[in-house]
């Protein structure tokens, strides 16, 4: 609904502006599952950056804002028994700057800094845009390429969900009502390994067009013995191209096999035509996208780039 500024007649000025609702900040991760175990129609606000344009468009009309921002617990990036932990909380220029996340996991690099602009990834949370669900996100593919695990803590406890059963359908994920996302693990790259994002956009910060996310990792004689390859915004959910995977493992990645890869992973996209573009074009896309992204995490499995 419209409505007009108080005292003025002309049709001008007008403003959309959410419906009215309750807000509340908990103190601690156990108060915040609670309170969504006692609202059925509360919302867990983090970053914002999804949420708020939703709220504002009358999209979204939740009768509670649980804003968790304050749980600093859900807000860190290290390295432990084997995985990359991120909580939830962590914002993505954190991601970005990160040292740790820089020299080991420049997959996780490029995704950040194609998210937007710089004013929404100094809010924007690494789990805000995986809980949202949304096949247009960037992280959702990247975390299939990574095969990651996702920790979500309920009322019953902790529960980890592998990825790949995470996003059920659009803006839908394997998330209960009462369960919050507090933790991304990845595991911890080895030796030989590479990955790259590539997104094609109609400006900077846009909404992909279309974008694919590779890791892959290379044992000691350069054979490819790990392969993820995601896609971004070219099906209902994410996709990660199993198929174009197989291809790739137990091989000699040359110019032949990646060119093989790409047109497998182009045939698992499942676009929709749209003012971005055809079906066709899209897919068409994945495969231009899906060849470069395998050279570069090529090159920078083999250390000549960083």
């Amino acid at each position: 609904m419209f409505l007009e500024p108080s005292g003025r007649k002309e049709r001008q000025g007008w403003q959309m502006i959410p419906p009215p609702f309750d807000y509340t900040v908990p103190v601690s991760l156990s108060e915040a599952v609670s309170l969504l175990q006692q609202n059925t129609e509360a919302k867990i606000l983090a970053g914002g950056q999804s949420l708020i344009p939703l709220l504002r468009f009358r999209l979204a009309s939740p009768a509670l804002l649980i804003d968790i921002n304050h749980l600093e617990q859900l807000d860190y990036v290290h390295e432990e028994d084997g995985w990359l932990k991120i909580g939830a909380l962590t914002r993505e220029v954190t991601l970005e700057r990160s040292p740790l996340v820089q020299q080991k996991y420049p997959l996780l690099v490029d995704t950040s800094r194609m998210i937007a602009d710089p004013l929404v990834r100094n809010m924007a949370t690494i789990g805000g845009n995986l809980a949202h669900a949304d096949p247009a996100n960037d992280h959702p593919a990247t975390m299939l390429a990574f095969n990651a695990l996702l920790v979500a803590q309920g009322p019953g406890g902790e529960r980890q969900i592998p990825v790949t059963e995470f996003f059920t359908g659009l803006f839908e994920s394997a998330l209960a009502h009462d369960e919050i996302l507090t933790e991304i693990r990845i595991p911890a790259v080895k030796p030989g390994s590479g990955g790259a994002y590539f997104k094609l956009e109609r400006k900077v910060g846009d909404f992909a067009t279309a974008a694919v996310a590779v890791q892959i990792s290379l044992d000691e004689n350069g054979t490819c013995r790990e392969a993820g390859i995601g896609l971004t915004n070219v099906g209902l959910t994410p996709i990660k191209a199993t198929e174009a995977e197989d291809a790739l493992k137990g091989q000699m990645l040359d110019g032949d096999l990646i060119k093989h890869a790409a047109h497998l992973a182009s045939q698992a996209a499942d676009p929709d035509g749209d003012p971005r573009g055809s079906a066709e074009y899209k897919r068409s896309m994945i495969q231009v996208l899906t060849t470069r992204a395998l050279n570069r995490a090529l090159e920078r499995a083999r250390g000549d780039i960083q």
